[in-house]
């Protein structure tokens, strides 16, 4: 008589332009280190972190393309399989939030059915931010994630701002369970909207 334990992997493919802290945030949230000197990703990294819910092992199975664009060819490799696609930008940099539709149409390329989430990272930075300035990044973030029918979720590696929140987001949109994250809508706050 054996215990029903199983184990899933759930393969999260990070997507979005050079320098706006995919890895970061990867490092982050699978090992709980933030270093600020991270050697730029050259093609495409990978990371593993196991969690238990109930009697299942879930495995995030995360991949992080590097964002200059001759790794783009490598873009298969992140998207192929890829249940949840993290579509990033830096919140203190707003062309890395345009960037996204290209982003996007290239991975819809390779994967159609990946859940796609839309994550602003730097929210250390945002915060010092202007209020107009922040309503603008945020009333454009809120269009882009109504367009591709993703939660926007803003965080920060360096203050460890939501970077667990992302995961249990993508687990709950993943596995169809009820999300009882309580959702955050203000722009001067780290938004969870899903």
């Amino acid at each position: 008589m054996s215990d029903q334990h199983s184990s899933v992997v759930v393969k999260v493919g990070m997507l979005g332009d050079a320098q706006i802290g995919k890895t970061s945030l990867m490092v982050k949230y699978v090992e709980n280190t933030f270093d600020e000197d991270y050697i730029m990703t050259l093609g495409v990294n990978f990371m593993e972190k196991t969690i238990q819910i109930r009697n299942t092992d879930i495995t995030f199975s995360i991949w992080d393309l590097g964002g200059q664009k001759e790794f783009v060819n490598m873009l298969p490799l992140v998207c192929n399989d890829a249940v949840a696609l993290l579509f990033m930008f830096d919140l203190s940099r707003k062309a890395t939030l345009s960037s996204i539709k290209e982003w996007y149409r290239q991975a819809r390329g390779f994967n159609k059915n990946a859940i796609p989430f839309l994550i602003g990272t730097k929210f250390d930075i945002y915060a010092g931010y202007a209020p107009e300035d922040q309503k603008d990044i945020t009333k454009q973030a809120r269009r882009y994630a109504r367009a591709m029918k993703a939660p926007l979720i803003y965080c920060s590696a360096s203050c460890s701002i939501n970077v667990q929140k992302i995961f249990k987001i993508v687990l709950s949109k993943v596995f169809d369970l009820k999300c009882t994250i309580p959702q955050i809508t203000g722009d001067d706050e780290p938004i969870v909207e899903y």
